[in-house]
């Protein structure tokens, strides 16, 4: 249950910033100008789309989070033995970081018009994801010949489970990153591709974060995060 809390209440500061920065707490009745410089609804600085991606992205952090909930309550029975984290996880986590950070440099040079540093950076952010998930199936594979398969140990079946799960929501991350690159490619303009780059480098920052998230988780070091939380609460 604090896993539940405290996962919840970090999303919840995450889309009450990310609704703070697309001006969701404006108050265009106070503002000061004449009536033809007021915006009409269809001038919108909220495109429906990244509504859509931010709830979307809501359900798949509550779906993550009862992963997570579950991964702690049964974690304390006595037929779980930890498993080792695979080397190789260090390595993915720094691939997927430079991805995240790709596809943030493409957004800005997108914004700016550029769409040769466009091309660039989705190209730089397809192959790292890529590589990302190459890297996972070779963790997988490391674990495997170390004897940890998946009906072996609870412990085993929820790091498979939760891992794929979050390598299906990257390569589903990865189509809607290659049909922007594809557009990018046949000569589409950087003011056509921006949205699509944003929508693009919002999933990818999300998606970053829950990987952390479970690292840390795999790794151990949330264990000791919530049994801070539960003696600050006590």
């Amino acid at each position: 249950m604090s896993a539940i809390l405290i996962f919840m209440a970090g999303l919840a500061v995450i889309i009450s910033w990310w609704m703070a920065h697309q001006r969701l707490t404006s108050k265009p009745w106070l503002e000061v100008g004449t009536a033809s410089d007021t915006p009409g609804f269809d001038v919108s600085s909220i495109e429906t789309a990244k509504i859509g991606l931010g709830v979307f992205l809501a359900v798949v952090g509550a779906l993550f989070t009862l992963f997570i909930s579950a991964y702690f309550m049964r974690m304390g029975l006595a037929d779980w033995w930890a498993i080792p984290l695979p080397g190789l996880l260090w390595v993915n986590t720094g691939v997927l970081l430079v991805s995240s950070i790709a596809l943030q440099w493409t957004k800005i040079r997108a914004q700016q018009d550029q769409i040769e540093a466009v091309r660039a950076g989705l190209l730089v952010s397809f192959v790292t994801a890529a590589g990302f998930l190459v890297g996972q199936v070779f963790a997988w594979r490391e674990l495997v010949d170390a004897g940890y398969f998946l009906a072996d140990n609870p412990a085993n079946s929820f790091f498979y489970m939760i891992t794929g799960m979050h390598g299906l929501h990257i390569l589903g991350g990865l189509v809607a990153l290659s049909r922007t690159s594809l557009k990018v490619w046949e000569g589409a303009s950087a003011k056509k591709v921006r949205l699509s780059v944003e929508l693009c480098a919002m999933y990818w920052h999300f998606m970053l974060l829950v990987w952390l998230i479970l690292f840390a988780l795999f790794a151990g070091w949330a264990n000791d995060f919530v049994d801070i939380c539960r003696q600050l609460l006590t």
